[in-house]
């Protein structure tokens, strides 16, 4: 009997490394955990797009929206290790999410095997343009001297913009009025009207409003300025250092994927977030690509919990 195991074991590890060599010899499904049309699903295309094209099968993207991402996570977190079902991961389901969904079906840092990041795109603060402050410093001087009385809009409690926000109020020791809207566009359109004078957004869905000077951008909270908005300080430069924020997605697959696939799935991605036609199409978004190793992109992820957990904790979010 012990022969008999031994060598069943043998067989099935010759036909995993097999199925490894060969992998992928059907189309391969990318769960994008987000509506379609928005910045993270066009970058998940695109990706999928190359991804196809360096794989030799179909990339078939899955649009699983709702509950901040993590419908669309578990059910990747879920599916079968074996390199055919994938996630496009991001700041809210992995990192911002978990702390305000505890039964979402999955731990972010041990049910999925991280591929490569794919892309950082900054935060923007930014006001409406008939807000009377034309810096960071006079806005946070008329807030100081109307406690209560200025509004900032979220599209949603718990989502990324809420949290950013409160952690601005924290740091700022501001008295801000959240308004959540029921999506991003109802928020956009929200500052352009008046009814919230101030949000922290990322800068592709603001961009039309921006340029058509119907919305003011005060700071990034980025380390360096965006190259969008060359004319806008960071946030350090306009007086609030350390108040660095960005918006991410990464490729993932689901726990005990075989190494093999997943280091061929990174040599694709990276490869493919090094041409002119993705990083054009990102640049687009306000997304600067951000090809690394599994192992970065892992330790990228703990240190991007351990801070969103702290700010979810701090801010006092929860979900309606």
């Amino acid at each position: 009997m012990k022969n008999i195991l031994s060598a069943f074991a043998i067989a099935f590890g010759l036909a995993s490394v097999s199925a490894s060599a060969q992998y992928p010899t059907k189309p391969v499904k990318l769960i994008v955990p987000f509506p379609a049309g928005g910045s993270p699903d066009i970058a998940g295309r695109v990706l999928a797009q190359k991804l196809s094209e360096g794989l030799g099968q179909q990339m078939v993207v899955e649009n699983r929206p709702g509950a901040g991402g993590t419908l669309g996570a578990a059910a990747a977190a879920k599916s079968l290790p074996d390199g055919y079902t994938l996630l496009l991961g991001s700041t809210g389901s992995l990192a911002s999410s978990p702390s305000l969904y505890p039964n979402a079906g999955y731990d972010s840092r041990t049910s999925f095997t991280p591929v490569s990041l794919v892309g950082i795109a900054s935060f923007v603060i930014v006001v409406n343009a008939s807000v009377p402050a034309a810096s960071l410093r006079e806005f946070i001087q008329l807030a100081r001297s109307k406690p209560g009385q200025i509004n900032y809009g979220s599209p949603g409690n718990g989502l990324p913009p809420h949290i950013i926000c409160e952690a601005f109020k924290t740091a700022t020791g501001l008295d801000l009025v959240h308004i959540p809207y029921k999506a991003l566009q109802a928020e956009i359109i929200g500052l352009v009207t008046g009814d919230v004078q101030i949000t922290i957004e990322q800068f592709a869905p603001m961009q039309s409003q921006i340029r058509a000077g119907k919305i003011k951008p005060l700071a990034v909270a980025s380390a360096r300025r965006a190259p969008q908005l060359p004319d806008v300080p960071t946030t350090a430069e306009a007086g609030l250092p350390d108040f660095e924020w960005s918006a991410w997605t990464g490729l993932l697959a689901p726990r005990g994927t075989p190494a093999e696939m997943v280091a061929r799935l990174n040599a694709e991605t990276v490869k493919a977030l090094e041409t002119k036609e993705v990083r054009d199409i990102l640049a687009n978004q306000g997304v600067e690509p951000a090809g690394d190793t599994p192992e970065q992109f892992a330790a990228f992820i703990d240190v991007e919990i351990a801070k969103w957990s702290r700010a979810v904790k701090a801010s006092g979010a929860t979900i309606d």
